[in-house]
């Protein structure tokens, strides 16, 4: 099955997404602690296009696509902001974070901890990211 949403870029849209991941994963019978994990991974990175890509630009878009088979689930996250390929992230010194205590930076880790797979492309104007969730039985 596949779902579709696409949600304007400001960030009163993060309610919306968060709803439509909650419906649709509770739709597909995964557990809570998956549903809650999966919907924080997806969220963190559309935030990050909202806020930092397209700086809160009400007028673009941005669509997601659930895509589910027995075996995986494929989050396809498409938009034409200013390109940010979460594979190139370097992830922080957590130690210097703390002691600066400074807040945020850590969401792309948490994404990359959730997810089994991460792929990004970028072509014309268009990037797309996929976080691909493995069900092992």
């Amino acid at each position: 099955m596949n779902y579709q949403l696409k949600i304007y870029c400001k960030t009163t849209a993060l309610a919306d997404l968060r709803s439509f991941l909650q419906a649709t994963l509770r739709e597909l019978k995964l557990s809570d602690k998956d549903q809650h994990q999966l919907t924080l991974a997806v969220e963190e990175v559309c935030a990050n296009l909202i806020i930092h890509s397209h700086q809160c630009n009400g007028s673009d878009q941005i669509k997601l696509e659930v895509k589910e088979s027995p075996e995986k689930i494929i989050f396809e996250i498409t938009d034409k902001g200013k390109a940010f390929n979460l594979l190139d992230y370097e992830v922080p010194d957590l130690k210097k974070v703390v002691s600066e205590k400074r807040k945020g930076g850590l969401g792309i880790i948490l994404v990359k901890t959730i997810m089994d797979e991460i792929e990004f492309e970028s072509d014309k104007g268009q990037n797309t990211c996929r976080l691909i969730k493995w069900f092992r039985s």
